[in-house]
């Protein structure tokens, strides 16, 4: 289910950001149930803010790829926002640093998803197929030779306000130490991100607002490389939808506007999903990375 709210500033007194929102007919994420790639196409060209196919997993695999994870030796603990997650993060790191991190990794992600039906490679394929009759290739981002990660598999528990606060995807792609990394040309187009539910509780739910903030917002606020957390207050008063996720669910959505993941009611649950970045970096190449 998806809702359509409007938020009152009853939160944080923050002056509210500025910067772009879409329209009705932009402002929503399209529901399947089926897979149907070249509605992705449509989120990377930035004609809708998102689509969601509906149990495009299967419990089973869902279960598989879970269990595989939590069973990694090489899942690691993050401190902030509390959670696990195997693969890596290119956030805040220098272009080698972080592509050392996915050489690392590499094997262990490949096992983790080595399941029948290799959802992630069926997304792939759709995705590339999509893409070819406006002569466009995906591929994953790379430098030197060198791949970025295929997917980051994570797990969040935080249990305040939000589970993973409000931010964009956006302001990292401009990290200073990633100069030289050709995901920063994604800043002449937008970011979109890609997730597949593995695990959910009761809530965890998807918070989406019809804004993506300016420039002078994110240095007002100093997120201008970081993009998080933007202070409730922020943002309260722009339009949000809230998009229920449920296990099997593959959502894809422009992570230019800010966004948030509420927790679930019951703390043991577990919220896990397998996710990517991805995004033109020209006309004809839309790379992906973590």
């Amino acid at each position: 289910m998806i809702s359509v709210h409007e938020e009152s500033p009853d939160q944080e007194r923050v002056r509210p950001v500025t910067g772009w929102s879409g329209d009705e007919e932009y402002f929503t994420f399209r529901e399947f149930d089926d897979f149907r790639p070249e509605e992705v196409v449509d989120v990377l060209n930035g004609r809708v803010a998102g689509v969601i196919f509906r149990g495009m997993i299967s419990p089973d695999v869902c279960e598989q790829i879970a269990s595989r994870f939590w069973a990694s030796p090489s899942i690691r603990e993050r401190p902030s926002p509390p959670g696990h997650y195997l693969g890596t993060y290119h956030y805040h790191k220098p272009t080698g640093q972080y592509l050392d991190e996915c050489a690392e990794s590499a094997a262990a992600v490949a096992e983790v998803l080595d399941v029948p039906g290799r959802p992630l490679d069926r997304f792939r394929r759709g995705l590339s197929d999509a893409l070819a009759p406006q002569g466009a290739i995906f591929r994953l981002a790379e430098k030197d030779g060198r791949q970025a990660c295929m997917a980051l598999l994570r797990s969040w528990h935080g249990h305040g306000e939000f589970a993973l606060v409000p931010h964009e995807d956006r302001s990292q792609c401009s990290e200073p130490q990633q100069a030289d990394f050709e995901i920063q040309q994604v800043l002449g187009y937008q970011p979109a991100a890609l997730n597949i539910c593995l695990e959910n509780g009761t809530g965890g739910r998807l918070f989406y607002y019809n804004i993506r903030p300016d420039d002078e917002s994110k240095r007002r606020l100093g997120l201008h490389y970081t993009g998080s957390p933007y202070p409730r207050g922020a943002v309260d008063g722009f339009e949000l939808l809230r998009v229920d996720v449920n296990p099997g669910d593959v959502y894809v959505f422009n992570g230019a506007h800010v966004h948030a993941v509420e927790p679930n009611v019951d703390p043991e649950a577990r919220r896990t999903t397998l996710a990517a970045l991805l995004g033109f970096i020209d006309d004809k190449t839309v790379v992906s990375w973590t």
